[in-house]
C-alpha cells in the first residue's frame, strides 16, 4: 500500500460551505490554492517479490528529490532490496532530504531522533542520509547524528551498493561528490508512489542560476542536460504500461540543451552534422509519442522560457497549458539583490506574451518568497500589486531563510524580524487565496477535458483529477476509471478546487 504524508507548516481553511459536495474535496496539501508554506513527504510502498532485504526510503520535499529516491529504488533492486512502507520493517532506512529551508532540515534531524528508537532494537539496521542535506552537511552528518552510518549526494547514487558494502564491513561510508556528467539516463526508476497515471521523467540536473538565496548550485551542482532519445523512450515505455501523463523535471527546464557535439560525439562523427535541441524541440519530441499522453513541465525560469516555447505549447493539444513561474520578489531592486536575472517589467512581459500565445485561460503559478534581505515596506507592497496584475491560481509562499554557504549568507544581511516577515507572508497568503478563488469562478459554467487520477479522498463514488491547466477537478464517478479522459462541467468551485459533472 503506497501512502503519502504531508507535512504542513501552515494550515489554511481553503474549502468554505458549498454544498452537499464540501465533503468531496480532495486533502490538497501539495495543490492549496494559497499554496502553503510546506515539505511534503512521500513514503516508499510494499513491493513483496521475495528479495532478501527491505528498503525504506522517506523523500522530503520537491518532485525532483521525488524522482530520485525512484532510481535509488531501481539501483537497489537490482542489490536484493524490496521496498516496504513501514519504517520498523526495514534493514536499510533512508532519508532523501531538502536543504531549501531551515524547517526542512530540521524536519529531518527530528525524524533521526524517532528512528534512532528503531535501530535500538534493531542494531543491525542501516540508517543513510541522501540529497540535498547529505551534499550540503557532508561528513558533519555523520558527527552530528551519530545513528547515521552512510551519506550520498545527488550524484552518488550509482555508488550506493559499495557505500553499503562498506557499512556491513563495519565503516560509515561518505560520497558527496558532484558530478558534471550524471544524469541517471540509463536508469529505469522504479515508481514509487505512483498513481498508475502520472509519472516524473527527470530531464536535466543541477542548476547554473545562482540565485543569491538558493543552496541547490551548491547541493546538486552544475547544470546538465539527459540524452532526449532516452527521455523520449522513456515516455513511450510508461505509456505502454498505461501511464497517460508526464511531468518533465529539471532545476529550470527552460534552459535544457543537449548537443551531438558535447553529448554524443561517436554519434556526431558518423552524421557528419551538428544538432542541438532545446526545450522547445524536446517538448515536441515527447509530444510526438502519443496525442493521449499529456505533458507538463516544472520549473520554469522567468528569464528562460522563449516565444518558441510558447508557440509549441500552443501548437500541440495534449502540452498542457499551465506554467509554474517562480518571481519570487515584485520589486526590481529586490529581485537584482537576489541575482534572478530580470526585472518587475520584464517579468510581467513575460506574463502578457504567455497570455498573447496561449491565452488567459492558462494556468499561471508562482513561489514568492517575502522579507528578503533589505525588503521595505514599499518593496513589499511591490509583490502584492504584482500578483494583482498577473493573476496567479495559485502560489507557493515562504519568508525568507538564510540558508549557510549561499551568496545571500555571505553578502547580505538577514535584517528584516521574524515577526514582520511573517506578517508580510500572511498578507501575500490572504491576497492568493482571493486571487485563487476568483480565478476559480471564471471556470464555473465551462467545460473541461479532465484526467481521472482516481477517487475523490472523501468517497470513492466520486473521482478526481486536473485540467489541462492543473485545478483539480472533482465529480461523480458514472461507471467511469481512473486513466480515462472524460469532459467535465464545472457547476461550484472553492479557492482549491472545482467541482462539476461529467458531460458529453
Amino acid at each position: 500500500m503506497t501512502r503519502c504524508h504531508f507535512l504542513r507548516l501552515k494550515t489554511l481553511n481553503l474549502r468554505p460551505q458549498i454544498g452537499n459536495m464540501e465533503n468531496l474535496i480532495p486533502d490538497l496539501d501539495v495543490l492549496d490554492a494559497a499554496g502553503v508554506e510546506q515539505c511534503e513527504v512521500k513514503v516508499s510502498p510494499d513491493v513483496n517479490s521475495g528479495q532478501s532485504r527491505k528498503l525504506y526510503i522517506e523523500s522530503y520535499g520537491c518532485q525532483m528529490n521525488f524522482s530520485d529516491s525512484e532510481i535509488v529504488a531501481s539501483i537497489l533492486a537490482k542489490e536484493g532490496y524490496d521496498t516496504t512502507s513501514e519504517a520498523e520493517q526495514a534493514d536499510l532506512i533512508f532519508l532523501n532530504t531538502c536543504s531549501i529551508r531551515e524547517k526542512a532540515e530540521q524536519t529531518v534531524r527530528h525524524r533521526l531522533k524517532h528512528i534512532n528508537g528503531f535501530k535500538k532494537r534493531k542494531p543491525g539496521l542501516l540508517v543513510g542520509v541522501l540529497g540535498c542535506m547529505a551534499e550540503r552537511l557532508k561528513t558533519n552528518l555523520l558527527e552530528e547524528e551519530k545513528i547515521v552510518d552512510l551519506v550520498a549526494g545527488p550524484d552518488a547514487y550509482r555508488d550506493l551498493p559499495k557505500l553499503i558494502n562498506q557499512v556491513d564491513d563495519g565503516q560509515k561510508a561518505v560520497n558527496t561528490f558532484l558530478s558534471r556528467e550524471e544524469t541517471y539516463a540509463d536508469i529505469s526508476p522504479v515508481r514509487l508512489n505512483s498513481n498508475g497515471v502520472t509519472a516524473f521523467v527527470s530531464i536535466m540536473r543541477g542548476c547554473d542560476n545562482m540565485c543569491s538565496f538558493c543552496v541547490v548550485p551548491f547541493t546538486r551542482g552544475r547544470e546538465r542536460s539527459r540524452d532526449p532519445h532516452s527521455i523520449v523512450a522513456e515516455a513511450k515505455a510508461l505509456f505502454e504500461q498505461g501511464f497517460r501523463e508526464v511531468t518533465l523535471l529539471g532545476q529550470n527546464v527552460d534552459s535544457y540543451k543537449w548537443s551531438e557535439v558535447e553529448n554524443n560525439k561517436a554519434r556526431i562523427e558518423k552524421l557528419g552534422v551538428e544538432k542541438i535541441i532545446n526545450f522547445a524541440n524536446l517538448l515536441e519530441m515527447v509530444a510526438h509519442v502519443s496525442p493521449d499522453l499529456r505533458i507538463r513541465f516544472s520549473t520554469s525560469h522567468p528569464k528562460d522560457i522563449t516565444d518558441e516555447v510558447l508557440h509549441t505549447m500552443a501548437k500541440y493539444e495534449n502540452i498542457c497549458k499551465y506554467i509554474h513561474l517562480p518571481v519570487q520578489s515584485g520589486n526590481s531592486r529586490v529581485l537584482e539583490l537576489m541575482n534572478r536575472g530580470y526585472t518587475r517589467e520584464w517579468y510581467l512581459e513575460r506574463v502578457n506574451r504567455i497570455k498573447e500565445i496561449l491565452g488567459d485561460e492558462c494556468g499561471i503559478s508562482s513561489d514568492m518568497i517575502t522579507g528578503f534581505c533589505s525588503e521595505t515596506e514599499e518593496e513589499h507592497q511591490d509583490t502584492l500589486t504584482l500578483m494583482d496584475k498577473v493573476q496567479y491560481d495559485f502560489a507557493y509562499m515562504f519568508y525568507y531563510s538564510e540558508r549557510p554557504g549561499t551568496l545571500a549568507a555571505k553578502k547580505l544581511k538577514d535584517d528584516i524580524s521574524l515577526d514582520v516577515k511573517k506578517r508580510r507572508l500572511q498578507e501575500i497568503i490572504d491576497k492568493q487565496r482571493i486571487l485563487s478563488h476568483n480565478r476559480n469562478k471564471l471556470d464555473v459554467g465551462k467545460v473541461f477535458k479532465v484526467l481521472i487520477e482516481g477517487p475523490s479522498k472523501k468517497s470513492d463514488h466520486y473521482l478526481q483529477g486536473r485540467t489541462s491547466t492543473n485545478k483539480v477537478a472533482v465529480f461523480e464517478a458514472l461507471g467511469k476509471n481512473k486513466g480515462e479522459y472524460v469532459n467535465v462541467l464545472i457547476t461550484e468551485c472553492t479557492g482549491g478546487t472545482l467541482l462539476g459533472k461529467i458531460v458529453a
